[in-house]
C-alpha cells in the first residue's frame, strides 16, 4: 500500500470506490497519473518507494507549509508548532515590516512571514489574515435568476446585452421590490465558428466576453462621423433581423453571428478619437489590469492568428513568457490593444449596470456566477500553465444519478502550485468577478475541498478525488469578499462530502437549496416543511439545468425526456412516480393555505387549469422558510417551459440557444416581460408574502442545518 500512502501525503484519496471490474484500492493506474499530473513519479515500486521517501523527508523538515491562514484571534497552528525563541518577520501587504518573538496583530491581507529559528533555519510563506466571515445578507430578499443570453430586447443584437440587464435591474428594483439578479457566468468564450454556446466552459474565467456589449451605449458610437454611420447602418439593419429572427421567426440564438457583427462595429468605433475623459479612463483601467490583461489580450490575437487552441500554435509562441511571444505581441500589438479596449467596454457597462440596479434600490444588485473551470485549449490555460495539471479533466465519480461518472472537460488547478502562490490566481479571480457585483455565486462550490480528477483518455469512473487547502481557499474567499462588500452563494448541490456545509455555513458562505430535492431524506422522504429548511441558504424552485415550474407542475418534463431518450426507466412509471411527488408538494401547499383556494391534489395536478395559482404556491411556499435570499427563475414569471440545459444531451437539445418564452413558446422579448400582467401578479404576491413572514433573525443564516442531499 505505499502507493495509497504516497497518495495520501499528495493529497490524493484512493479510497472511492472502483467499478467491481476495476483494479484493487491503491493499485489504481489512474493514481500514478494523477501523482504524474503533480509532479510525482509513481511508476513503479522503486519510484513509489523513492517518493514516498523524499516527501516524508519534506513534509517532516520544513518549518513552514508554503502558506498560512491566521483567522481573528487564533494564530495559524504551524506557527506555535515552531521551535522556541523563533523569530518571525512579516512584511504586510500594505508594506509595513513587524518583527518579534511572537506572532504580531496583522491588517487584514495576504502577507509575506519569516521565520528564523535559534539554529540559523529559515522559511518563508505567504500568510493569509482574512476576516471571521464574508459579510451576511440583511433581512430577506428575493431577487431574479436569469440567463442573460436568453433576455433579448427589441434593442438587442440577437441575444441579451449588458444594456438588457441594466434595464432589468433598473425595472425589477424600482418597480418589484426586488434585491438581486443573478445572471450565468459572463466569462471570455473560445473564440471561433461553431463556438461552445455554454457559459460554463470559457476560455477565461478572469475577463468578461465583449459579446455582451450593447453597441449602441459605447459612447464613440454617438461620435461617429457620417462615412462611419453609413458604414454602421447596414450592421444595424442585420443585427435586427437577426434579433426577429429569434424574437418573431422562431430561430435560436446565435451567438457566433451576433459576434460577427458586433466585432465589425466595434473596429469601426475604435477609430473614432475618444474625449479626453475617455482616453484617461481607458488609460486608468490598463494601469490597474496590467500583465494580465495584456497577456490575456495577446492570447485573442494570436488566436486571430493560429486558432483558439493553443496546443496547436507554433512551439515558440505556446508560453506567454517566450521570446518568440514577446516578438509576436510587437508585432500584433494593435490586436493586443484592441482587445484590451474591448475588455474596458465590458468592464464600464457591467459597471453601468451595477450602479443601475443600486439606484433603483436593489440592496444587493447584480450576483455574478463563477464557473467551475475552463476549457483546455482556452486563454487562461495558456497564460497560467503552471497552476493547471496538465492531462487531467474534472467531473464527477458514478453516483445515484449517474453510474457512468461525468467528465466536465475542464482542466483543474493544481493544489501545491496554489499554495505556493499564496493562492493569487484565486485571489485575483474573485477580486475581478466582485468589481461589478453584489454577491458572487460558485459553482461546485465543494471544488473549494476537493475535486474529481480524470486521466485524459480515462473514463470518469477511472479517477480520482484530489484535495485542496480548504481552510486557505475560505480564507482568500472571505477576504476578497469583505473588500468588495459582498455576499457569497455556494452551489452545494448533489454528491457533497460530510462536513462541507458546516463549514461553508461557518464562514458565512449560503448555500443553495432546491425545492424538488428537499425531502426527510432521513425519515420519511416526504417534502420537507418549510420551517424545517436550513436558514444559510438561497431558496429557489428550479436552476438552468432543471425544468421551469410549470413543466415541473404538469409533468412535461417527463415528456420531453422520454422523447429524447434520458429515461432511466419506462415512461409510464415515471409519469407516475413523478405525478406522486408533485401531488405531495402541491398536499403540503394546500396544508399551510397557499394554494388561492385550491384544496390540494384534486383534479389533474391538483390546480385545473389554474397553473399560475401552483407558480404562486411555490414560491410563497420558498418565503415561508427561513432562508435569506429567494431566487425566482424569471421564466416560471411569464409561464416558459423549455430548461435552458439538458444535462446528458449534446445536439439533441438546443443547450444555451433558447430566448425565454411565454407559456405557448413564442419568444418575449423584455418590453413584454417588463409590462407582463402575470409577472407583476406574481410579484406583487411576493412582496406581500415577504412583508408578511417578517426579517430574518440576525445571525440566522449562518446555521448550516441539516445536511440536505
Amino acid at each position: 500500500m505505499s502507493l495509497a500512502r504516497l497518495a495520501a501525503l499528495y493529497g490524493v484519496d484512493t479510497s472511492h470506490p472502483v467499478p467491481a471490474d476495476g483494479p484493487a484500492a491503491g493499485e489504481d493506474p489512474a493514481v500514478v497519473e494523477v501523482l504524474a499530473a503533480l509532479g510525482v513519479d509513481a511508476g513503479d515500486e522503486a519510484a513509489v518507494t523513492t517518493a514516498l521517501a523524499a516527501r516524508e523527508h519534506e513534509l517532516r523538515d520544513r518549518l513552514l507549509p508554503p502558506t498560512l491562514v491566521q483567522w481573528p484571534g487564533r494564530p495559524a497552528p504551524a506557527l506555535a508548532a515552531l521551535p522556541p525563541g523563533t523569530l518571525l518577520t512579516v512584511r504586510t501587504e500594505q508594506g509595513a515590516v513587524l518583527a518579534g518573538p511572537a506572532h504580531p496583530r496583522l491588517p487584514l491581507g495576504v502577507h509575506r512571514l519569516r521565520a528564523e529559528t535559534p539554529d540559523g533555519r529559515t522559511a518563508e510563506a505567504h500568510l493569509v489574515v482574512p476576516p471571521e466571515r464574508v459579510p451576511g445578507p440583511e433581512g430577506r430578499s428575493y431577487g431574479l435568476l436569469v440567463q442573460l443570453y436568453s433576455l433579448l430586447s427589441r434593442r438587442s443584437w440577437g441575444m441579451g446585452d449588458l444594456g438588457d440587464l441594466a434595464e432589468l435591474a433598473a425595472w425589477s428594483g424600482s418597480r418589484l421590490g426586488a434585491s438581486f439578479v443573478q445572471i450565468n457566468p459572463l466569462h471570455a468564450g473560445l473564440p471561433g465558428a461553431p463556438s461552445d454556446p455554454s457559459p460554463y466552459r470559457p476560455s477565461s474565467r478572469r475577463f468578461p466576453d465583449p459579446v455582451h456589449l450593447r453597441i449602441e451605449d459605447v459612447p464613440e458610437y454617438g461620435r461617429l462621423a457620417p462615412e462611419d454611420r453609413a458604414r454602421v447602418e447596414p450592421l444595424l439593419r442585420s443585427a435586427a433581423r437577426l434579433r426577429d429572427s429569434v424574437l418573431d421567426g422562431g430561430a435560436l440564438i446565435d451567438r457566433d453571428a451576433v459576434w460577427e457583427l458586433k466585432a465589425q462595429a466595434l473596429e469601426i468605433l475604435r477609430a473614432v478619437p475618444p474625449s479626453p475623459e475617455r482616453r484617461a479612463a481607458h488609460r486608468e483601467f490598463l494601469d490597474a489590469a496590467g500583465a494580465p490583461l495584456d497577456t490575456h489580450a495577446t492570447w485573442c490575437a494570436l488566436a486571430e492568428r493560429h486558432g483558439p487552441d493553443w496546443h496547436a500554435w507554433p512551439a515558440e509562441l505556446r508560453t506567454p513568457g517566450s521570446p518568440g511571444t514577446a516578438r509576436a505581441r510587437a508585432e500584433l500589438r494593435d490586436r493586443v490593444d484592441f482587445h484590451a479596449w474591448l475588455a474596458w467596454l465590458t468592464d464600464t457597462q457591467l459597471a453601468a449596470a451595477q450602479r443601475a440596479a443600486r439606484e433603483a434600490g436593489m440592496g444587493i444588485g447584480l450576483v455574478q456566477d463563477l464557473a467551475v473551470g475552463v476549457h483546455p485549449d482556452g486563454a487562461d490555460t495558456w497564460a497560467q500553465q503552471d497552476w493547471f495539471a496538465a492531462g487531467m479533466s474534472v467531473g464527477a465519480p458514478p453516483d445515484a444519478f449517474n453510474s457512468r461518472g461525468q467528465d466536465w472537460g475542464l482542466p483543474p488547478w493544481r493544489p501545491d502550485a496554489l499554495a505556493d502562490s499564496g493562492y493569487a490566481p484565486f485571489r485575483e479571480l474573485l477580486r475581478g468577478l466582485l468589481r461589478h457585483a453584489g454577491a458572487v455565486r460558485i459553482d461546485h462550490v465543494m471544488g473549494l475541498f476537493r475535486l474529481w480528477w480524470v486521466p485524459a483518455g480515462r473514463a470518469p469512473t477511472q479517477g480520482a478525488y484530489v484535495s485542496y487547502d480548504a481552510e486557505a481557499m475560505l480564507a482568500v474567499l472571505a477576504l476578497e469578499a469583505h473588500r468588495a462588500g459582498a455576499l457569497v452563494i455556494g452551489e452545494d448541490l448533489g454528491t457533497v462530502e460530510p462536513g462541507v456545509r458546516e463549514r461553508l455555513a461557518e464562514r458565512g458562505v449560503l448555500g443553495t437549496s432546491v425545492l424538488w430535492f428537499e425531502r426527510d431524506w432521513d425519515g420519511t422522504g416526504r417534502p420537507l416543511p418549510p420551517d424545517r429548511w436550513r436558514a444559510g441558504c438561497l431558496a429557489t424552485a428550479t436552476t438552468h439545468d432543471l425544468p421551469p415550474t410549470a413543466a415541473r407542475l404538469g409533468g412535461e418534463h417527463i415528456t420531453l425526456r422520454d422523447r429524447l431518450g434520458l429515461l432511466a426507466e419506462p415512461p409510464e412509471q415515471a409519469r407516475a412516480e413523478d405525478a406522486a411527488e408533485t401531488a405531495e408538494w402541491l398536499a403540503l401547499f394546500g396544508t399551510l393555505g397557499l394554494l388561492d383556494g385550491h384544496a390540494g391534489p384534486g383534479g389533474p395536478g391538483g390546480l385545473g387549469d389554474d397553473e399560475e395559482a401552483g407558480i404562486r404556491a411555490v414560491y410563497r411556499f420558498l418565503l415561508r422558510t427561513p432562508a435569506p435570499m429567494v431566487g425566482v427563475w424569471l421564466p416560471d414569471a411569464v409561464g416558459d417551459r423549455r430548461p435552458q440545459n439538458l444535462p446528458g444531451t449534446l445536439d439533441e437539445y438546443p443547450n444555451w440557444r433558447l430566448p425565454m418564452a411565454g407559456p405557448d413558446g413564442r419568444p418575449c422579448p423584455l418590453e413584454e416581460l417588463a409590462a407582463s400582467p402575470r409577472l407583476a401578479a406574481l410579484f406583487a404576491d411576493l412582496r406581500a408574502a415577504r412583508d408578511a413572514t417578517g426579517a430574518v433573525p440576525a445571525g440566522s443564516y449562518g446555521d448550516p442545518g441539516r445536511a440536505v442531499r
